[in-house]
């Protein structure tokens, strides 16, 4: 039976990265919490293996992203998140109240999905778009307390 740390073992492989706990637990992190922050990776690391420095994650993260098995996002006035879902170019939609976020997929057409008006020369691979918005659950708590006496 193949466990979730072997696929995370093999992709590190595969991306000719040396197979270390550490790397392993980001990575099992960055793929239970979605769209966390670092804090929250560090967290979910210590949960799984105990021990691990502030520094590890950030180094772990650095190295992940850079050969492209998670992806850095960096939503204006909120610190980094960073997910699995990789080399799909999808967008994302953010809670202004509670910083919820959630994958928002391409709104047309393939990679990048948006065309520049004008590239100024570049060859354009990948858009990034956020959405700001207000979530069902704090609008829901919104409506709330507005009814209550």
């Amino acid at each position: 039976m193949t466990t979730v740390s072997d696929n995370h073992a093999d992709l590190l492989r595969q991306h000719g990265l040396q197979v270390t706990a550490q790397r392993l637990a980001v990575l099992r992190a960055v793929s239970e919490r979605p769209h966390g922050t670092a804090d929250d990776v560090a967290s979910a690391a210590r949960a799984g293996i105990g021990v691990i420095s502030r520094q590890a994650v950030y180094d772990a993260l650095g190295v992940l992203a850079e050969n492209g098995l998670i992806r850095r996002i960096q939503p204006a006035g909120s610190p980094a998140r960073y997910e699995n879902r990789v080399g799909d170019n999808h967008h994302h939609v953010i809670c202004r109240r509670c910083g919820r976020t959630v994958d928002v997929d391409c709104a047309v057409g393939a990679a990048p999905c948006l065309t520049a008006a004008d590239d100024s020369g570049y060859e354009i691979d990948e858009a990034e778009v956020i959405y700001w918005g207000v979530c069902p659950g704090c609008r829901e708590a919104r409506h709330t307390d507005r009814a209550r006496p």
